[in-house]
């Protein structure tokens, strides 16, 4: 990126500021704004590696975007926009002037921090963590390298790089080695170590080591050999501070004693009561000391003697076994081959999940667990959950049947990444087949319910709806809530997740009214357990605003939406893609209240917008460009319609092909255009041109085929010819009874045209005894 040097014609590169195994960082200038700022962009990959790794990799680099794009606090990095520029994706966030605290260490000879210094920074860093979890992230990498102390002293959490966000489900998984969760080995809590579920107490443990070193100058296990620090994490007791250095106070000591517990349940409950217990301390060393950055202290704690190492078991004090540790910065550079849960220690009380895309609005959905699990049923009685993680070859044999093979786990988590990385690209057929197939395995080898299994499933269920395949996908979502609601409890993010995709299937199905229903139930559970601002609550109101618009309810749709947009403009950006898809809704439920101008006003700004940060020929940015066009259509403005639809012909077949369904939904619209406009001939011309491409690309019965051929029956009557045009209304309205029933809405609309037709010749005796028949009919929701 940097032979650009202007990205997206804003942002300017000045300097390399860092680089790292992933990408680099640049000193930037925002053009638009006159700010400084700092660019973030992923590494070209090299020609010879793995597409399924380079594109794992390019998801981990845009869920750092998403999730740090939804949190606003003072002790969080801030990310004003991210997106592609010539294929290669990149972050644009706040220019920080400062150290991090692994800087601070080195500049201070690795001695320890003043204590001042030390209870501040953990103050900060308390509240901060308190606020990401509530948010309902979980960061999984916290570090001193990630931990950035300004010049007025302020502190701020960065690189959200493999966090987890609560819809993400399992992308972090797929950038792991079989039972190895990512992460920093000084800084790794047992749990992570061990493969096993994480939640926001694997940060706390993390928080722990951090405070850790930056009180004794070491972290708690520094040792040169991998194997040897992980052992210290699982099995040795931390040294404690005060007989290093007697001035830490008593209180803080435990807090950082009890935050590096083993066992998760033995931890401090949450973050804030973290930043409580911080701030007692803080009262006991004495208030209003002043607090002064350690490196202008260059000297402090000079005086400390040496550090003993240590103990650790003696079986594991000379372990060469594995990989020698690399120094911190390096090791966090080194790329992680993509993999899956492998299986893991299951227990049946919390997520791991490695799911993918969701066929819900705006993104994907899955595995927080940023508070206490909610209780879960407790798993049926049966031989203990085969050992795995790092340490597992440590243990020692245990009697009962063979684990499942790791190889065969392993092999599954890449399949399932496979499956992950065809659904990114559209390829929903082969993506479902393989999610299938790989369910089936992990059922066989794992059990029904585990979260694997489940999850494989999900995206099974979630390819299904992207192939238009509601029924099926609908009696799937509701076997996986069914899992998860047994395992994880009914509250548990997962459970949401699948139950809101079934609200989604039914709402496909035209079952507004259920949908509603369950839509409402969800987002009573997302508010009760997440709070109100939540990203995966706002997903979840978008789509009751969607459903409500369906139900004919045209007010409170348009006031939910307006409502939802605001509050995603709030917590995520007033550019962020899920604000847009928001406002998107708003200008929907505005053209279908009659409000055209502001519908035409508001998709112009989205259109906008999103070619800012998505490009011009993103398919949200020229989708947006269409309702466009669909609005200055009802405005009576049809030449500067034309113009629109014509440029937007030759950017969709420019991007997507002439024959991609949205190029030819570009093609269908002008055409109706031109018929507005009187100018049938060339109406006729251009539906005819449609109906053939759509036959040949989606099916003679698809009901885009059939919408354009019922489009050359208005264009045949209007010229005239309605001996023809009867024909093809009759052609549509059997197909469409065929294909959506003879309820439909749709169906009952191409039989009033046949009646109108058959006035038009003069058969008034058939056209009121069809007028009567279906005006007589059932009708449901469309």
């Amino acid at each position: 990126m940097a032979e650009t040097r202007l990205i997206q014609g804003r942002y300017r590169l000045l300097e390399l500021i860092g680089r790292g195994g992933m990408g680099e960082v640049w000193r930037a200038l925002d053009e638009s704004l006159g700010r400084r700022v700092a660019v973030k962009c992923l590494k070209p990959m090299r020609p010879q590696r793995d597409p399924s790794f380079a594109e794992a990799l390019r998801e981990r680099f845009r869920r750092e975007g998403r999730v740090a794009a939804s949190l606003q606090h003072r002790g969080v990095t801030v990310v004003h926009d991210f997106g592609e520029h010539g294929g290669v994706p990149y972050l644009v966030m706040e220019l920080l002037e400062g150290r991090n605290l692994s800087q601070l260490l080195e500049d201070n000879e690795r001695r320890p921090l003043p204590v001042p210094d030390v209870l501040d920074i953990a103050g900060q860093l308390a509240v901060a963590l308190a606020y990401t979890h509530d948010q309902g992230v979980v960061h999984r990498d916290l570090k001193p390298a990630n931990i950035m102390r300004l010049a007025d002293g302020s502190v701020k959490i960065c690189d959200f790089g493999i966090a987890r966000l609560g819809r993400d489900i399992g992308f972090t998984a797929r950038l792991t080695g079989t039972g190895i969760a990512m992460g920093t080995p000084h800084y790794m809590s047992p749990e992570q170590i061990a493969g096993g579920s994480v939640d926001h107490r694997s940060d706390l443990y993390s928080l722990g080591c951090v405070l850790y070193e930056l009180s004794a100058g070491a972290p708690p296990f520094d040792l040169d050999d991998a194997w040897a620090v992980l052992v210290g994490h699982r099995d040795t007791t931390p040294e404690p501070l005060r007989g290093q250095r007697p001035e830490i106070p008593e209180p803080f000591e435990r807090v950082i004693l009890d935050l590096l517990a083993k066992d998760p349940e033995d931890r401090p409950r949450d973050a804030s009561d973290v930043a409580k217990r911080i701030a007692l301390a803080r009262a006991t060393w004495g208030a209003g000391q002043p607090l002064v950055p350690a490196w202008t202290l260059p000297g402090s704690g000079a005086d400390l003697p040496a550090r003993p190492r240590p103990r650790l078991p003696a079986w594991a004090r000379h372990m060469s076994t594995g990989t020698p540790a690399a120094p911190a910065a390096r090791a966090a550079e080194r790329p992680v081959p993509p993999g899956g849960t492998g299986g893991g220690a299951w227990t049946g009380g919390g997520a791991k999940g490695d799911g993918g895309p969701s066929a819900g609005e705006g993104g994907l959905t899955g595995a927080w667990t940023g508070g206490p699990a909610p209780p879960a049923r407790p798993p049926t009685p049966g031989p203990p959950p085969p050992p795995s993680g790092l340490l597992a070859t440590l243990r020692p044999p245990t009697p009962g049947p063979p684990p499942p093979p790791s190889g065969l786990l392993a092999t599954l988590a890449v399949r399932h990444t496979i499956g992950a990385s065809l659904a990114l690209q559209g390829r929903w057929e082969e993506a479902g087949r393989t999610h299938r197939e790989v369910a089936a395995e992990r059922e066989r080898l794992l059990g029904p319910d585990h979260p694997d299994t489940l999850a494989s499933r999900y995206e099974a269920a979630c390819a299904l709806g992207r192939l238009g395949r509601h029924g099926d996908a609908l009696d799937e979502h509701g076997r996986v809530a069914a899992g998860r609601e047994r395992v994880l409890g009914p509250d548990h993010p997962d459970t949401l997740a699948a139950r809101q995709e079934t609200a989604l299937a039914l709402s496909r199905l035209g079952r507004h009214a259920e949908a509603h229903r369950v839509y409402a139930a969800v987002l009573a559970a997302r508010e009760r357990t997440m709070g109100a601002d939540h990203p995966d609550t706002l997903r979840c109101r978008h789509n009751l605003a969607f459903n409500l618009g369906r139900l004919g309810r045209l007010e409170d749709c348009h006031r939910m939406a307006c409502e939802v947009a605001a509050a995603r403009a709030r917590v995520l950006g007033p550019d962020h893609p899920d604000t847009l898809v928001t406002r998107y809704e708003v200008a929907y439920a505005l053209g279908r209240l009659g409000r055209w101008s502001e519908a035409l006003r508001t998709y112009r700004e989205v259109a906008a917008a999103r070619a800012r940060v998505l490009g011009p020929d993103h398919p949200d940015t020229l989708a947006a460009r269409y309702e466009a066009g669909i609005s200055l259509g009802r405005l009576g403005r049809g030449a500067e319609a034309e113009v629109l639809y014509r440029a937007l012909v030759d950017d969709r077949t420019r991007a997507q092909g002439p024959t991609h369904p949205e190029t030819l939904r570009a093609r269908h619209a002008l055409g109706v255009n031109l018929g507005r406009l009187g100018r049938w001939e060339e109406a006729l011309a251009e539906a005819r041109d449609v109906v053939a491409l759509r036959e040949r690309a989606l099916g003679p019965d698809h009901p885009d085929t059939l919408v354009s051929r019922r489009e050359v029956a208005v264009a045949l009557g209007w010229l005239g010819e309605w001996t023809d045009a009867l024909e093809l209304y009759r052609q549509v309205a059997r197909a469409r009874e065929r294909v959506l029933g003879a309820d439909h809405p749709d169906t009952l609309a191409g039989r009033d045209d046949e009646a109108r037709c058959l006035e038009q010749l003069g058969r008034h005796t058939e056209a009121g005894e069809l007028y009567r028949r279906t005006a007589s009919a059932p009708r449901r929701q469309a």
